[in-house]
């Protein structure tokens, strides 16, 4: 999962790289990204979703956080942020700040 927001200018310029590797999602893993509207500096989720709509990345799906319990859960502090979870569903690793594309699928077929 990659936590971010609208107004971070490192989430934005690796959102082509998680739109690429959403693309390539298989039986081996998912990407997620989670925005939480209303929380660390995040406009509305209906703002959001207005200024989403115009990019264009359409393999990357983005889950709304709409409480911030994600953030809480993830204990998320800055964006960006990458949770690595197994296929149990437990937490592996994470990852603030910028990951280069490279690392993210190293630390993908690290996990089981």
């Amino acid at each position: 999962m990659k936590f971010w927001a609208s107004w971070c200018s490192i989430c934005l310029s690796t959102l082509k790289h998680t739109d690429e590797l959403a693309k390539e999602n298989g039986k081996d893993y998912v990407i997620l990204s989670v925005v939480s509207p209303g929380h660390k500096g995040e406009k509305s989720e209906a703002d959001f979703k207005k200024w989403y709509s115009k990019l264009d990345y359409k393999n990357l799906p983005v889950l709304i956080d709409s409480s911030g319990k994600l953030l809480e859960q993830y204990g998320v502090r800055s964006y960006p942020t990458a949770a690595f979870i197994d296929s149990n569903g437990k937490l592996v690793k994470t990852r603030p700040g910028f990951i280069k594309k490279s690392e993210i699928e190293s630390t993908l077929k690290s996990i089981k």
